[in-house]
C-alpha cells in the first residue's frame, strides 16, 4: 500500500515540464501545486486517525486507499492552473492518515523492541516507490490511452494501482492479532500480553490519561513536530526538484531521468535497515537521527558546489541521510507516546511535520523562477538539517508524568 501511496504522490514530479507546455503551469505554479498536497493531508490528518482508531485498520485503511486511487486517476483529466491545485489539494485530503494510521497500527501488533526495524522495512517502501517511479512512470509515458497524452495516461494508470490494492486490503488486512487466523491462541495471547504489559508500564508513569490540550503542551510533542518538519522538508525537496537536476546532466529522455532518479533512493535502503538495526541495539537512538541529518546536511551542502552530474552524486549521499534519519525517528514518539492517545498524537507530529513537504516545493519553485537557481533553497536545507540535528538530541524516548 505503501509502495503505491508514494508513486501517486510524487509522480507529479516527472510531468513538470509537460505541465508547462500543456498547461502552461510555470514553476512557481508548479511548486505550489505539488505543495498543496500536505496542506489537505494536514488538515485531515488527525479526524482521520481518529476514525481509524475506532472503525478499525481493515475499514479505514482500505476507504483511505480507495478514495486516494480515485483522485490521482482524475489527475489525468485536469485541463487548468486552477484545477491542478484543487486535485493536489484533495489528494493530500484523501491521504490523510494512511502515514501516521500504519504506525499507529504497528503499535497494536509489535514490541517496542520490534519497532525501529519493522518501520525501517515500512519506510523501504517510499524508496522502493523512489526507485520504481521513475522507469515506471517513463515507461508509461510512451503509452496513450483513450486519446489521453502520455503524462496524462501514467496518472490515470498509476491510480487504478491504487484501486487495486484498496480493494485486496478490504479483504486481506488484519486489524488486531486477534482478528489473524493465521496465529494460534497461544501467540495471540503472548503477544497481546506483552503489548499489554508495556502499556501498563507506560500508564504507570501517568496519572490520568493525557487530553488533546497535553498534547499540544508537552514539549516534546513539540520538538517531535519541529525535528520531523526539517526530515520532510529535506526529503520532498529531492523527490519534487531531483527530476529537474537530473535534466540539467544532459539531453535525456523521460525513461533516462527515470532511471537515474532511482539511483539515490536505492542506495538509501541499505542505509536504512543498517541504521535501524543499529539504533535498536542503542540506548540513545536520538543521537542515530541526530547523525543521519548531519549526513543530510553534508551531501545537501555539497550539491551546491560543482556542476549538475556532481550535485546529483552529492545528493545521493544526502538521500541515505534523510532517509535514514525518517525510519530512525518514529520508534521515538511510539515509545514516548501512551497507547490511549497515541493514535491522534502520532498524526499530529506527521501532519505538521509533513508541512515541509508543502513549504519545500513552493519554496524551491519560487527561487527557480526568480532567480533561476535553486541553491538557496538548498543552502537553507542545510542548515536547516544542522539545527533539526541538534534539538533531536534533546527527544525523550520515555514518558514523563502529566501533571
Amino acid at each position: 500500500m505503501f509502495i503505491v501511496n508514494y508513486l501517486d504522490r510524487v509522480n507529479v514530479g516527472f510531468i513538470q515540464k509537460h505541465l508547462k507546455a500543456d498547461l502552461g503551469v510555470d514553476s512557481a505554479a508548479y511548486g505550489f501545486g505539488a505543495g498543496l498536497f500536505f496542506v489537505g493531508y494536514a488538515i485531515f490528518e488527525m479526524p482521520s486517525n481518529i476514525l481509524l482508531q475506532r472503525l478499525g485498520a481493515r475499514a479505514w485503511l482500505s476507504r483511505i486507499a480507495l478514495s486516494w486511487g480515485v483522485v490521482a486517476s482524475l489527475m489525468a483529466f485536469v485541463q487548468t492552473e486552477t484545477q491542478f491545485y484543487w486535485l493536489r489539494f484533495a489528494l493530500g485530503a484523501a491521504e490523510a492518515g494512511f502515514f501516521p494510521g500504519v504506525i499507529y497500527y504497528f503499535t497494536r501488533w509489535l514490541p517496542a523492541s520490534e519497532r525501529g526495524k519493522t518501520i525501517a522495512l515500512f519506510l523501504s517502501g517510499s524508496a522502493i516507490a523512489s526507485i520504481l517511479s521513475g522507469p515506471l512512470s517513463g515507461a508509461l509515458m510512451k503509452l496513450s490511452w483513450f486519446g489521453l497524452k502520455g503524462w496524462q495516461t501514467m496518472l490515470f494508470i498509476e491510480g487504478l494501482f491504487s484501486i487495486a490494492i484498496g480493494v485486496f486490503a478490504c479483504f486481506w488486512l488484519d486489524s488486531l492479532p486477534r482478528d489473524a487466523k493465521w496465529l494460534s491462541l497461544e501467540e495471540t495471547h503472548a503477544l497481546e500480553s506483552t503489548l499489554a504489559k508495556e502499556q501498563l508500564e507506560r500508564e504507570a508513569l501517568r496519572r490520568e490519561k493525557p487530553g488533546m490540550l497535553a498534547l499540544l503542551r508537552d514539549p516534546q510533542i513539540l520538538l517531535f513536530c519541529c525535528v520531523y518538519f526539517v526530515i520532510q522538508l529535506t526529503i520532498y525537496a529531492a523527490t519534487f526538484w531531483l527530476p529537474s537536476i537530473i535534466r540539467q546532466m544532459g539531453d535525456l529522455s523521460d525513461l533516462q531521468v527515470g532511471f537515474f532518479n532511482s539511483i539515490p533512493w536505492s542506495i538509501s535502503i541499505l542505509g536504512m535497515y543498517l541504521a535501524a538495526a543499529g539504533s535498536s541495539r542503542s540506548r540513545r537512538p536520538q543521537a542515530w537521527v541526530a547523525g543521519a541529518l548531519l549526513v543530510a546536511a553534508f551531501g545537501i551542502y555539497m550539491s551546491t558546489i560543482g556542476g549538475p552530474i556532481f550535485a546529483f552524486v552529492a545528493l545521493c549521499f544526502a538521500a541515505l541521510g534523510f532517509k535514514s534519519a525518517s525510519s530512525l525517528f518514529w520508534p521515538i514518539p511510539q515509545s514516548y507516546l501512551d497507547a490511549r492517545i497515541a493514535a491522534p498524537a502520532l498524526a499530529l507530529i506527521n501532519s505538521l511535520g509533513n508541512l515541509g513537504g508543502f513549504v519545500a516545493p513552493t519554496v524551491f519553485g519560487w527561487l527557480e523562477k526568480n532567480t533561476g537557481s535553486t541553491k538557496g533553497g538548498l543552502y537553507g536545507l542545510a542548515i536547516a538539517s544542522i539545527l533539526a540535528s541538534c534539538v533531536s538530541l534533546r527527544a525523550a524516548c520515555k514518558p514523563s508524568a502529566v501533571r
